[in-house]
Parts: structure tokens; sequence; C-alpha cells
């Protein structure tokens, strides 16, 4: 009884334990979204400067993650030669740079709400590109379900109450960056062996994407924000931006390592839903019954698809578990038929 209850006590300490990493992540993810259209809106703290932004949240970041690494010894840093950051590292800082810098731009045209719902197409994109890059067979029912996801969208888009057609383009650029990235990291990294934790992929990454955003930053936004006398840093607001934009990627640092990158899938629709709820009614967007209609679509498409790659990862596991058993099983057999031998041998001496 007594090992029972111990038993039972670890377990639910654990399941506690994970819903806990999961409410911090939607926390941050939520706060970092929200904070973030908080600051771009020209409605709200009338700052429009996402290259800026995004170019203030690299360079914290990177600091962060340098003294984690080099002073504190938090996590090991990769061991990486200058070929390979060239050839791995800096492309993939590259998209991620255009990806950051497009995202953070479509806050200024368009409702949080409407964001999340183009940001459903995420598994289409990396599907589509891992496709064309070899990385993923082609499979007609995945590509069903893929084409329902996107009409899903299509139909969130057609509901919209405030459509801007220059913010949607900017925010499905931001998409298809973003799903590249993905995928290169699985080509240019993974495959060489090359595992990046958060902290280790801000420390690498995020210096090359602030080199990257300069270049656009001085032609784009330098002159507008000399102009307009609007290169003032609050400290405050600016600060805690970049904390919990660096915070957020700990907490997935965190949920992925003590849970599973599908948690953090699951995780991310609710707490999609929780901004669109937030978007409608704190800040006062427009959510059509349309909008949720082609949303819902989208939701049961991505669902759907995660439970497909649930699937076979399980059966993955089962057949590398079957394999390991049989080998364990010959090596068994061959063990025994080696002393049976030598047994033989012995009577006959």
């Amino acid at each position: 009884m007594g090992k029972g209850g111990s038993l039972s006590g670890s377990v639910i300490k654990k399941i506690l334990l994970s819903y806990t990493y999961v409410a911090i992540w939607i926390f941050l993810s939520f706060t970092v979204i929200v904070y973030n259209k908080y600051i771009l809106d020209k409605k709200m703290y009338n700052w429009p400067f996402p290259i800026t932004l995004t170019m203030i949240h690299m360079s914290f970041c990177a600091t962060l993650a340098f003294i984690l690494i080099k002073v504190f010894k938090v996590v090991e840093p990769v061991s990486m030669s200058r070929e390979l950051y060239l050839s791995s590292v800096v492309p993939i800082g590259a998209l991620y740079s255009l990806s950051l810098w497009l995202s953070n731009s479509a806050y200024i045209y368009l409702s949080v709400s409407f964001i999340q719902m183009l940001k459903a197409l995420m598994p289409v994109a990396v599907y589509s590109i891992g496709v064309l890059f070899k990385k993923d067979g082609f499979k007609t029912d995945t590509m069903v379900n893929m084409l329902s996801i996107s009409f899903g969208v299509a139909i969130a888009a057609y509901g919209e109450a405030r459509f801007d057609t220059w913010g949607v383009m900017l925010q499905l650029g931001a998409v298809a960056f973003e799903a590249t990235r993905l995928v290169m990291i699985q080509i240019l990294l993974t495959s060489k062996g090359i595992t990046l934790n958060p902290i280790t992929s801000l420390y690498y990454v995020a210096p090359c994407c602030f080199v990257f955003l300069l270049v656009p930053w001085i032609f784009v936004e330098f002159p507008v924000l000399r102009e307009t006398s609007s290169f003032h840093f609050d400290f405050v607001i600016f600060g805690t931006n970049s904390f919990c934009a660096f915070a957020l990627n700990l907490a997935v640092f965190l949920l992925v390592g003590k849970t599973s990158a599908l948690t953090m899938n699951v995780a991310g629709v609710v707490k999609d839903w929780l901004l669109i709820a937030f978007s409608w009614s704190v800040i006062k967007d427009t959510v059509t019954p349309i909008n949720l209609f082609g949303y819902g679509l989208a939701f049961l498409g991505v669902a759907y698809y995660n439970h497909s790659k649930l699937q076979a990862l399980k059966a993955k596991e089962a057949q590398k578990k079957t394999a390991q058993a049989d080998e364990e099983a010959g090596r068994l057999l061959e063990e025994r038929e080696g002393e049976g031998t030598g047994k033989k041998s012995e009577s006959q001496n």
C-alpha cells in the first residue's frame, strides 16, 4: 500500500509539473504576442518599428544567452567550426530574421485573433516545403488534410471584418519563412547530428539575426526614427518586453525537455483559442461567426494532423522496441549456442 501510494504520489507530482510547464509556456507566449501588439499598434503604444523591436529582442537574447553559457555555464555550447557556422547557422539566422520581421510587421495591420487564425497554416507550409526538399514523402491523405486546413483558414479570412491585404501578405510570408527555417534546421543541422536547445540557438543564431536585420533597418526605419525624433528608448517597456521574449525561449526549453514537442503543439492550440477570446473581449477586435467557423475547420485539421503524427511516432517507437528485442533475443541465442558448443567440446576431451 505504501509503495503503491508513493507511486501514485510521484505520478500526480509529474502530472502537476507537466501542467505547470504548459501553463508557464502559454502565459509567456500569450504575453509576448499581446505585448508586441501593444507596442507596434498605432492605436496603442504607437511605436510601429518592427525591425527595431526585433533587433532589440535579438541583442537582449544574445547577451543573456552568452552570460548563461559562458559565465554561469547553464548549458554547454556546441562545438562548431567556422565553415559549419557559415553554411548551416547563417542561412537559418537569415530565415529567422525575415520570419520575425514580417510577423512583427503584421501586428500593425491585423488583429491578434486573425493573426492566430493565419498561423494555423504552419503545418501546411512545413509539410509542403518538406515535400519540396524531399524531407517528407508525399501522401494523399496528408495533403487532403492540409487542403482542409487551408480551406478553413480561407473561410476565416473571408469572414475577417478588418481584412488588410498587405497585413495578410506579411503574415503569410512570415509563415513561409518560418516553415522553411524549420525544414532547414532538419537538413543543415539535425542531419549532421547537431542539436541546439533554445539557449544555444539564441547564442549562435541571435547575433547573425541582428546583423541581417541591420541592413534593412538602416534604409527603412532608421531615417524615419531620426526624422521623427522617436529614437527614445523606454527601458521599462522594451526591457520587460525583451525579457518576456527571452523567458519564452527558456519556457520552450523547459516544456519540450520535460514533456514533448507534441505537448507544446497541443498547448499552442489552447493558447490560440485564449488569444482569440482575449482579442475579442479585451482588445475589442471584431471576431465574426464566419471567422470562428473557418478557424474551427482549420483547428480540426491541425488536431487530426497532430494525432496522425503521434500515431506515427508510437508506431516508430514500437518498431524500434521490437527490433531491439529481436536483437537481444538473437544475442542470447548466440551466447547459449556458444555455451553449448563449449560444454560439448569439454565432454569430448
